[in-house]
């Protein structure tokens, strides 16, 4: 399956209206990812949020892959009974394992309910996949199903700036061959690099105790999220950029954006600039205040409503 270059372009292009959307999360790993999918459950009006997939990620906070993706699981479903969401036949369990320097495409529900929704929609109305974690789950429908690129749009949080020196983002660099199949799939991408263009969405410990603790049992929950990841808070602001690719489907003037060459990923973990390979949608920068004011606005809704 392949697409022109004016079919890409199409795909990528700002939609109005209500979208079909899936968010894929390596849920445990950090605090912000939370933050992410709460806000794309409160924003029915414009996210048709029709499932969450669990990413895989291996660092100290899980033993591997397989048990990271089963931890992301469970906060996934903390999330949902805290904001009374079911979850059965909504939150899926993702892939044990990367796709790693082979490429193989590996099997779990996620991959297979990410095909069939992806192949349910059309060119006309895709399926946008919110994508903050290892490309794993990803990589592997578009290895197993090549022909749903034409009906997908991936809105990936991974790697950093195109002018970086390195490319060796959490992300990203949890597995660098599923990130290879990405950028060569032709499946039209947005890109939301981390250092350079992100990197400034944080929060601190006085706001998020103000504007998102007081707020019902969910927000009690952030706020435990975020305050324990840190013991010392002088002077401190966490990482919330998971909240980016969410931001960017609410309002595409929350995250202006240009048309570039896709990358190509080398086995060094750098980019290769090819002037003639396939486009993609990358993000300059991320504008912090309105995506938070939106987030805070919904979760203080949302608890007035109960």
């Amino acid at each position: 399956m392949s697409l022109s270059d004016p079919q890409r372009l199409a795909l990528l292009a700002p939609r109005s209206g209500r979208l079909r959307v899936v968010l894929d999360t390596d849920t445990y790993n950090e605090i912000d990812d939370q933050f992410a999918v709460v806000q794309a459950l409160l924003s029915p009006e414009r996210l048709d949020l029709q499932a969450i997939y669990a990413a895989p990620f291996f660092n100290d906070r899980s033993s591997g892959p397989a048990e990271g993706m089963e931890l992301s699981y469970g906060e996934i479903l903390a999330l949902l009974a805290r904001l009374e969401v079911p979850h059965a036949g909504f939150a899926h369990r993702g892939v044990t394992d990367y796709v790693g320097a082979g490429k193989r495409p590996q099997r779990a529900p996620a991959v297979d309910d990410l095909i069939a929704r992806a192949r349910s929609g059309s060119p006309d109305n895709p399926l946008y996949v919110i994508a903050i974690g290892a490309i794993s789950n990803i990589a592997s429908a578009l290895l197993a199903a090549p022909d749903i690129i034409d009906r997908t749009v991936v809105v990936w949080l991974g790697g950093h700036a195109l002018e970086w020196p390195h490319q060796r983002e959490f992300n990203l660099r949890q597995d660098v061959g599923g990130a290879q199949v990405l950028f060569d799939s032709g499946v039209p991408l947005v890109l939301m690099p981390c250092m350079g263009v992100v990197s400034h969405l944080h929060s601190t410990v006085p706001e998020i105790e103000r504007y998102v603790e007081p707020h019902g049992e969910i927000g009690r929950f952030l706020a435990q999220r975020f305050k324990e990841y840190e013991t010392d808070h002088v002077g401190w602001a966490k990482e919330i950029w998971d909240m980016a690719p969410v931001g960017w489907l609410l309002d595409p003037d929350w995250a202006p954006s240009v048309i570039v060459p896709t990358p190509i990923l080398t086995t060094e973990v750098t980019y290769s600039v090819d002037r003639a390979r396939h486009p993609m949608r990358y993000v300059t920068q991320v504008k912090r205040n309105p995506i938070m004011r939106d987030f805070i606005a919904k979760l203080a809704s949302h608890a007035g409503e109960r």
